[in-house]
Formats: C-alpha cells, sequence, structure tokens
C-alpha cells in the first residue's frame, strides 16, 4: 500500500501476482511428484491471465490446489503501518506461521531516505466459494496526537477454473407443473453445469436406445420451434468435463410430452332440425394427449359431462345453440370446442297478456284497452288479429323465439258481444285465442245527450203537430162550405159571393187559380 503522496507513476506500476503450488500426495502413493510451472508471468493489469501447473511424469493419483500470492506494498511511512487482508469487506484472520489453509508475511525495508517500506503477501488455499469474492488490503498508520489512519487498496475479484460437480437439465419455457408443453410452442431446453470455465455442452435424443446429437455449444441451450407432437420423447444433456472426477454424473435426461387437441366433431351438422315432442343423441369425438374431457353447454348452463348429449321430449325450450368442450385437466390453456343449433319444428304456441277487469266491474264504452299477443314455433307464427290496426309481429327482447303484436283500440258493446281474437298460424297448425270484455256501459255523458237529443226530437214533433192542428182549425169551415157549396149546414148564415173574403180564403185554402178549379169540381175533403 502507498501514501497518499506516492508518485502517480508507482501507483500505477503493473501488479505482479506470485502463486506457490500446495502438493498432496494421495495417501497410498510413494512416487515423488514434480511440476512444471513457468518462472514468470507478466500480464498488464487488467488483462486476463492463464496459469499453468502441469505435473511432469506419470501418475495413478495426484491432486493440485491452487494458492493465491497476492502481495500489498505500503512505502515511505513512519512508524511502519500494519497491514491487514479482507475478503468480501470482511476481515481475514490468517497466521503469520505457514498453514496448508493460508498464512501471512510480512517484510519492513527502511529506505535510504530513512523512512520505512512494508510489504505483506498473502498465501491462500481458493475454494470453489471464492469465484465470486473480492479481496483488498488495508494499511493502519499512527499520526500525531494519538489519531490513526487507513489506506484501503482497490479491490480484485479472481477468474477460478475447477471441475464440474453438479449437472441441471430442465425445460426453460413455460410448462404444467406435470411437465406439460403445448403443440406449437417454442419449447427450450437448458442444461447447466457448475464447472469454470463453462464445459462443452452435448445436447441428444435417444431414440431406439440411440442417440441423436442436436446441437453442441458452450450454452447449454437447445431450442425447439413450433414443437409438434412427433417431438416428443427422452431428451438428455451430456456436459464434456474430462477434469471432473469420476464419480460426478455429468450426463442428464429428461421426458419432453406434448400435448395436443385436434378439432372436436359432431354426429350433426351445425344445424339440427327436429319435430316438437321428439328425441335425439348427439355425439362428439376427439383426440388429443392427455386424455381429453368432454363437457356440453347451452347458453353457459352445464348439461353433463362426457361425449353424448341425449334430448328428449323436446319442446320449444329446447331451441338453441348446443356447445361440447373438450379440455386437457393438466394442461389448462390448451381446450376446443364445436357447436350446433337446435331448431324445433311445430305448430305455434300461444300466449296473450289478459284483460284486467276495471275497477268497478265492467267497461265503458270509449274506454281504451291494448292487447297484446305473443307466439313462437318454427317456421315463425304470423300474428293476425280479428280487427284491422294490429301491430308487425317483432322479436321479444330477451325471449329467444318469441314474436309478439299489440293492438289499440275503444271498447263498445259491439266488442263485448263478439269480443277480439288473435291468431298464431304457421305451416304446422294454427292457435286462437279471444279477449273477452263481459258488460260495456254507454259513458255518463254519452246517455245525457241522447236523452236531450231524444227530448228535443220529441218537442219538434209535438211543435209540428201543434202548427197543423191549427192550420186545419182555421181552414176547417171554408172547407165544409166549398164541400156544400149552395146548401149551408143547418145553424150557420151563408157566405156572400160578392164580398172580398171568399177569394182571400180560396186563394189560401186552394192554393191558387188552380185549385180554385179542381174546388170547382166539389172536393175540397181531397185538398184539405
Amino acid at each position: 500500500m502507498e501514501p497518499p503522496d506516492a508518485p502517480a507513476q508507482a501507483r500505477g506500476a503493473p501488479r505482479l501476482l506470485l502463486l506457490a503450488v500446495l502438493l498432496a500426495a494421495h495417501p497410498d502413493a510413494q512416487a515423488e511428484v514434480r511440476l512444471s510451472v513457468p518462472p514468470l508471468v507478466e500480464v498488464m493489469r487488467g488483462k486476463s491471465v492463464i496459469l499453468d501447473c502441469t505435473p511432469t511424469g506419470t501418475h495413478d493419483h495426484y491432486m493440485l490446489e491452487w494458492f493465491l500470492i497476492a502481495t500489498c506494498n505500503s512505502r515511505n511511512g513512519n512508524p511502519a503501518p500494519k497491514i491487514t487482508w479482507y475478503r468480501n469487506g470482511q476481515r481475514l484472520e490468517v497466521p503469520v506461521e505457514m498453514n496448508p489453509e493460508g498464512y501471512m508475511t510480512s517484510r519492513t525495508v527502511r529506505e535510504a531516505s530513512g523512512l520505512l517500506s512494508l510489504t505483506s503477501t498473502l498465501y491462500l488455499r481458493l475454494r470453489k466459494d471464492d469465484r465470486d469474492a473480492s479481496f483488498h488490503c488495508a494499511a493502519h498508520y499512527s499520526l500525531p496526537e494519538g489519531r490513526h489512519g487507513r489506506l484501503d487498496s482497490p479491490t480484485f475479484h479472481l477468474t477460478l477454473h475447477y471441475p464440474t460437480e453438479h449437472v441441471q437439465f430442465w425445460v426453460g419455457s413455460p410448462s404444467t407443473p406435470a411437465g406439460w408443453v403445448r403443440e406449437g410452442d417454442t419449447v427450450q431446453l437448458l442444461c447447466r453445469g457448475d464447472g469454470s470455465p463453462s464445459p462443452e455442452y452435448t445436447l441428444f435424443r435417444l431414440q431406439d436406445e440411440q442417440e441423436e446429437v442436436l446441437n453442441v455449444n458452450l450454452e447449454g441451450n437447445l431450442t425447439l420451434e413450433g414443437v409438434t407432437r412427433g417431438q416428443s420423447g427422452t431428451y438428455g444433456c451430456r456436459v464434456e468435463d474430462y477434469d471432473a472426477a469420476d464419480d460426478v454424473q455429468l450426463s442428464k435426461t429428461l421426458e419432453l410430452r406434448v400435448a395436443y387437441l385436434d378439432p372436436l366433431e359432431l354426429s350433426e351438422g351445425k344445424v339440427l332440425s327436429l319435430p316438437l315432442n321428439s328425441s335425439a343423441v348427439v355425439n362428439c369425438s376427439v383426440h388429443g394427449l392427455p386424455t381429453p374431457a368432454l363437457r356440453w353447454t347451452k347458453d353457459s348452463t352445464p348439461l353433463g359431462d362426457g361425449p353424448m348429449l341425449s334430448l328428449s321430449s323436446i319442446t320449444f325450450d329446447s331451441n338453441g345453440t348446443y356447445v361440447c368442450e373438450a379440455s386437457l385437466p393438466t394442461v389448462p390453456v390448451l381446450s376446443r370446442t364445436q357447436n350446433f343449433t337446435l331448431l324445433v319444428q311445430g305448430s305455434p304456441e300461444l300466449k296473450t297478456a289478459e284483460i284486467e277487469p276495471k275497477a268497478d266491474g265492467s267497461w265503458r264504452e270509449g274506454d281504451e284497452v291494448t292487447l297484446i299477443c305473443s307466439a313462437r314455433g318454427h317456421p315463425d307464427p304470423k300474428l293476425s288479429w280479428s280487427q284491422l290496426g294490429g301491430s308487425p309481429a317483432e322479436p321479444i327482447p330477451g325471449r329467444q323465439g318469441w314474436v309478439s303484436s299489440s293492438l289499440t283500440l275503444k271498447v263498445t258493446s259491439a266488442l263485448s258481444r263478439d269480443g277480439i281474437s288473435c291468431e298464431a298460424s304457421n305451416p304446422h297448425g294454427n292457435k286462437r285465442h279471444v279477449f273477452h270484455f263481459g258488460t260495456v256501459s254507454p259513458q255518463t255523458s254519452q246517455a245525457g245527450v241522447a236523452v236531450m237529443a231524444v227530448a228535443v226530437s220529441v218537442g219538434l214533433l209535438l211543435l209540428v203537430v201543434a202548427v197543423f192542428y191549427c192550420v186545419r182549425r182555421k181552414g176547417g169551415p171554408c172547407c165544409r162550405q166549398r164541400r156544400e157549396k149552395g146548401a149551408p149546414p143547418p145553424g150557420e148564415p151563408g157566405l156572400s159571393h160578392s164580398g172580398s173574403e171568399q177569394p182571400e180564403q180560396t186563394g189560401l185554402l186552394m192554393g191558387g187559380a188552380s185549385g180554385g178549379a179542381r174546388g170547382g169540381s166539389g172536393g175540397f175533403g181531397d185538398e184539405c
């Protein structure tokens, strides 16, 4: 470790790593083991380096273990500092005596300037757990007035090489807990060994106990695009690590199971037409793996499980769309459906909205009422009324197959006698309903008007009779005189023919000259 005022070029100098090799012979081995290592390895800071350690000769049993030779320098200080080592921020407690697991040595040099420089070297047996560890050293030094200072070196990491001990092989793409994948999906098979550096992977498929090599790479990945049911089978991965121990299992296999579901087939077509009150059986067939489950529904209402749908005593309520659904219980995302529409043929069924009785128990002439007729059947029925004015038949919202027609009219006494009929008809037959109103009374205001009209008519008739009577009374003697001419009745004086009154009466009673001529014939009774 260098003090803060050390020259910049000294701080940037390349670092030299020294390695010590610990040889461990097999307990039963008596042979001497010699190693071949390069005397010096130089590398620029920040670059990777490979250190070779090769045993010479032929040996049946030997083990090589690497130690880390890490050196920390502190120059030109007074008094001499103390150097400590850290792994992952935690202080390493290593002895100064030689030890198989690790130890530390220190050397102090007095410079020409009289200042002291300290070099600390760490020897540490590396484990696999150290592959991600960070190391650094720190120099602790004294300052005036009892104070203390500390300088930390930059951290460094090690790239360790170690053999494979465990291998994992699994399906990386989405799959069910039971290990099924859907036909048509993209499937990834992933293989991982825990050796370093990453070994080479051989991915293969077993067919008839023979290996069919599919891929060889350093990533351990095998991708199957648009997997098909024919690709179901046993797949394997082998880690090509020749430094692994003999008892390590370097190969793994798995069973790839591709789930599929073929389109459903119905024993009937898309439309099934049946007569009213008949029966039928519809079958739904499907092929898939694993074994599919079948369910029938109508308007989202479950009807039953299994491939067969039995329909008996069919009514118009049986009309609708029936759905056969196939699903795979172990592969929830894979399902198919097929449906058909049932049309029930038959004469119409008729329903009416009955007339509600009036509060006082009777209808009055002029009351307005709306009559409604509803019908269903197949073919669709036609609705008609015994009186004009009915609305066209229209579908009823929310009531499948039903149509309705309405008729608005005013109540009359004729309706009380005959009623109003509604009829539904189609090629299979017809149904008829008659609406009755019961007693129909005249309205109060209309009865008063009728009475007044009768009274006025009678009064006028009496007046005409009275006028006619009066006229008859005034013209009576004249008439008699004309009938009798020269012989007036007894007790009455005869009228003078020379007076002016006779022409006036003659004109009034005879109706003019022509009347007088007719009177001359002796018939006033006819004139009156």
